[in-house]
C-alpha cells in the first residue's frame, strides 16, 4: 500500500516592502516640531520662488526704459540700445531671469548700474540701518503693550480697560505718514526738540534716541493697539479658566495668580504675534522711511523703483520677502515650543 503524504505546504509570501519616504513619514511623525520645520522651510522655498519669479517680471514691466533712465532724456536711440545690450536686457527673458537668480544664490547681485555700487553691500547696509529703527521700536512696543495689555484683561470691562482699548483702536486706525506728519510738525518745527530727518545713530544711547525716537513713534502707534487687544484677551481668558479659580480656592493671591498660572499661557498668542510683526518691522517701513528720510530698507526700494533700478529693487524686494519669511517661520516655531499639545505630538 502506496504511503501517503501530505501536500507542501505553500511558501510564505515576502513581506511587502515599504514605500518610498516611509521611513522618513515615520519619523516626521514622532517629530512634530522637527516635522513642521520640514513643512515651513518647504513653504518658504516655494515662497520665495514665486516672489523672485514676480519681483523680476515687474521690474521688466515698469514704464520707462532703463537705458533711457541712466543716460537722461538727450541721449540718442543708439546710446540707449547700446546700454541696453552692455546690461543684458535684449536677452530673452528665461535668460536674464536664470542669470538674475543663479547670480542672486551665488551672492552675486551684480552692480547697479544707476549708482555704480556693488547691489549686496549696499542693500544690506540699508537693511541694518532698518534694523536699528525696528530695535527700537521694539523696545517701546513690548513692555508698553503687553503691560497695557494686562491691565486691561485684569480690570476687564472697567474703566482701565475701556480706556486702553479706545486708545488702541484710535491709534491703530491712525495712518502712518498722518501721525508722522503731527509728530514731526510738533516736536521738529514748533518744539525744535528732535530732527525731521532722521540719520543713521552711532551706538550711543543718547544719539540712537536722537535721531531715530521721532521716526520710531509711528510704529509704536500702529502696533501698539493690535499687540495690547491680543494681551488682553489672553489674560482675561486666563482668568476665567478653571486653572485660575483653582488657584484662588487654594488660597493664593490675586498676584500669585497671575505671575503663577496666567501670564505662561496668557502670552502664547501674543508673543507669536509680536514675532510675526518683526518682518513688518524691517521690510514694510516704506512710508516711515520715506517720510522721515531714513536710509533704510524700504526708503532705499522706493528709490530704486523711481529710478528704474532694478538690480538694486529686486535685490531689495527679495531680501525683504525673505525676511518676512523667516519671521512668520520663526513665529509657527515658537507658537508650536510654547503649545504642550504640539510638544507631546498632539494636533
Amino acid at each position: 500500500m502506496a504511503e501517503l503524504t501530505s501536500p507542501a505546504a505553500p511558501a510564505a509570501a515576502p513581506a511587502p516592502r515599504p514605500a518610498p519616504g516611509a521611513a522618513a513619514g515615520a519619523f516626521l511623525g514622532r517629530h512634530p516640531l522637527l516635522s513642521l520645520l520640514v513643512k515651513r522651510l518647504w513653504l518658504a522655498l516655494v515662497t520665495l520662488f514665486l516672489v523672485s519669479v514676480l519681483v523680476f517680471v515687474i521690474a521688466r514691466v515698469m514704464p520707462g526704459d532703463v537705458g533711457r533712465s541712466i543716460l537722461g532724456p538727450y541721449a540718442s536711440a543708439a546710446q540707449v540700445a547700446a546700454l541696453d545690450r552692455k546690461l543684458g536686457l535684449d536677452r530673452p527673458i528665461l535668460a536674464q531671469y536664470g542669470s538674475y537668480i543663479w547670480g542672486f544664490v551665488r551672492g552675486d547681485w551684480g552692480t547697479s548700474p544707476v549708482l555704480s555700487v556693488p547691489v549686496r553691500p549696499y542693500v544690506m547696509g540699508h537693511l541694518v540701518n532698518s534694523l536699528y529703527l525696528a530695535g527700537l521700536a521694539l523696545v517701546e512696543i513690548i513692555p508698553l503693550s503687553i503691560g497695557l495689555g494686562i491691565v486691561a484683561g485684569w480690570f476687564r470691562d472697567r474703566w482701565p480697560d475701556r480706556l486702553i482699548s479706545v486708545v488702541g483702536v484710535s491709534l491703530l486706525a491712525l495712518p502712518e505718514f498722518v501721525s508722522g506728519t503731527i509728530l514731526i510738525v510738533v516736536f521738529s518745527i514748533e518744539l525744535r526738540a528732535l530732527p525731521s530727518s532722521a540719520a543713521v545713530p552711532d551706538l550711543s544711547i543718547v544719539d540712537i534716541l536722537h535721531n531715530l525716537l521721532l521716526p520710531s513713534l509711528p510704529l509704536l502707534f500702529v502696533l501698539f493697539g493690535y499687540i495690547a487687544r491680543m494681551t488682553r484677551a489672553g489674560t482675561a481668558d486666563a482668568l476665567s479658566s478653571n486653572y485660575a479659580r483653582t488657584a484662588y480656592l487654594k488660597g493664593l493671591s490675586g498676584t500669585a495668580v497671575l505671575w503663577k498660572h496666567v501670564l505662561r499661557n496668557s502670552l502664547t498668542p501674543t508673543i507669536t504675534v509680536i514675532a510675526v510683526q518683526l518682518g513688518y518691522l524691517i521690510g514694510g517701513l516704506v512710508v516711515t522711511e520715506r517720510l522721515f528720510n531714513y536710509p533704510g530698507i524700504g526708503n532705499l526700494i522706493y528709490t530704486a523703483a523711481t529710478d528704474h533700478d532694478q538690480a538694486m529693487l529686486q535685490a531689495g524686494v527679495l531680501l525683504i520677502a525673505g525676511v518676512y519669511t523667516v519671521a512668520n517661520t520663526l513665529a509657527d516655531l515658537l507658537y508650536a515650543v510654547l503649545n504642550p499639545r504640539l510638544r507631546l505630538g498632539g494636533s
